[in-house]
């Protein structure tokens, strides 16, 4: 019963502090984006801590030491909406790959554009995609880090991998250096994806070791799935 009390009032938080802190931000959507960015860290704090005081779930980042001291291209798994708050938290000013219907979401669509995620039309095949590089290397001159989920969307924890292309037409462009940094996690124990249920507990990230260039396409992705689902 108190697993059920503190899953609802959880499920009544998270759109309420979302969508009333998207509000209450605007202001700084007339700022330059480097403060703009500030509203999605404080989101992700307030995520972070409304998951601790209410359902009991905490996190702990493993695997630090495989984060260089310059710009790197997050690759992670995804199995919860909690992934998308928590690199906001832990890493400085990321940008995000998202698809591009999240700018049209009133207030908080506004507040994506103001902090200059890279949007990527599903639908729109390969200019979609050179457009989408076009925004990393922009990003990445700004001194940003990129988070892409390479499956595009929320599995649950156990379901088959699928890793999508897109991740290795980021990989494999000879003017993109960064590294690729696979992160695994275990999100979808305890937030799970469409799940009412919070479980108490504590969710792992791991940065592992980087995917250094050299790979074709295939053996790139290869490397990336089996690196993440066997850490997972």
């Amino acid at each position: 019963m108190v697993l059920i009390v503190r899953s609802l009032l959880f499920n009544i938080f998270f759109p309420a502090w979302t969508f009333s802190l998207a509000i209450v931000l605007l202001p700084l959507l007339l700022l330059p984006q480097n403060i703009a960015q500030y509203a999605g860290k404080i989101w992700a704090i307030g995520v972070i801590l409304g998951l601790r005081v209410i359902c009991n779930i905490k996190y702990e980042v493993k695997g630090v030491e495989n984060i260089p001291n310059k710009p790197f291209i997050v690759a992670s798994k995804h199995q919860s909406a909690w992934d998308t708050a928590i690199f906001l938290k832990i890493l400085h000013n990321p940008a995000y790959i998202l698809k591009k219907e999240l700018l049209n979401v009133p207030f908080f669509g506004f507040h994506l554009r103001s902090m200059a995620m890279v949007p990527i039309d599903r639908s729109g095949g390969s200019s979609a995609l050179k457009d989408m590089i076009k925004h990393i290397k922009n990003r990445l001159k700004k001194g940003r880090s990129i988070i892409i989920f390479p499956e595009g969307t929320r599995t649950s924890p156990g379901d088959p991998p699928k890793y999508h292309p897109g991740v290795a037409f980021i990989y494999m462009d000879k003017e993109i250096t960064v590294p690729v940094i696979p992160v695994a996690l275990n999100s979808g124990e305890y937030w799970g994806k469409h799940s009412f249920i919070k479980k108490p507990g504590t969710i792992v990230l791991e940065y592992l070791p980087q995917i250094k260039k050299g790979l074709n396409r295939k053996e790139f992705l290869k490397t990336l799935e089996v690196t993440i689902e066997k850490s997972g």
